[in-house]
């Protein structure tokens, strides 16, 4: 899930859930992000397995993970596991998060602050993840990072821009009931795209 994440229609579409500032309240938490990035990436998991990989004690992250359910991101793996040791999996749906839904919100800020943080963290530690580890040239030349410094666009291009990108990477991605060609790799992609003030400070006022 991403700030501004826009669905893209192609094909048969996931449900479609913006989120509000309870669901946002009950997100903003860096541990139970950490817990959701892991569902989602891993696949389900049990309290046990996550608590393990997190150095949390078990309690703790059982107390998360019901959280989590309770405001609809994560749901129980039904017949698997037992009543002891629930298997969790993330809801597959589409979340749709607008920063400006909240910007009058002084009771939403704080929490608004905490996932933005927690997100751009999670991007960055991906990322230097995929650095640390070691890779055969062929994954090597397809990765990239990289940045443009040159656009100079109105809000309305930029979101032009946006969309464009989000498309390409829905061509890209398979649906639910293909299989992938032999030697694929899950592949993360971050698109992250933002005005930036001038030295003059006077570009986007």
């Amino acid at each position: 899930m991403s700030d501004e994440e826009k669905p893209v229609p192609t094909g048969p579409q996931k449900p479609v859930r913006r989120l509000d500032a309870r669901s946002l309240r009950g997100l903003a938490h860096p541990l139970r992000m950490t817990i959701l990035e892991m569902l989602s990436l891993d696949g389900a998991a049990t309290a046990t397995g996550l608590s393990a990989r997190l150095g949390e004690s078990t309690g703790t992250v059982s107390w998360h993970l019901r959280h989590l359910a309770e405001h609809g991101f994560i749901e129980e793996e039904t017949g698997r596991g037992t009543k002891r040791e629930r298997w969790w999996r993330v809801v597959e749906d589409t979340k749709v998060l607008e920063t400006s839904d909240f910007s009058d919100d002084p009771d939403t800020r704080g929490p608004l602050s905490v996932y933005m943080h927690e997100l751009v963290q999670q991007y960055f530690s991906r990322v230097t993840h995929y650095l640390s580890e070691s890779w055969d040239r062929d994954w090597r030349r397809a990765g990239t990072i990289s940045d443009w410094r040159d656009l100079r666009l109105t809000p309305t291009q930029l979101a032009a821009m946006n969309q464009e990108l989000m498309a390409v990477v829905a061509r890209h991605t398979l649906p639910a009931d293909a299989q992938p060609q032999p030697g694929a790799l899950p592949v993360i992609v971050q698109i992250q795209s933002f005005p930036r003030r001038s030295v003059e400070g006077s570009d986007g006022e």
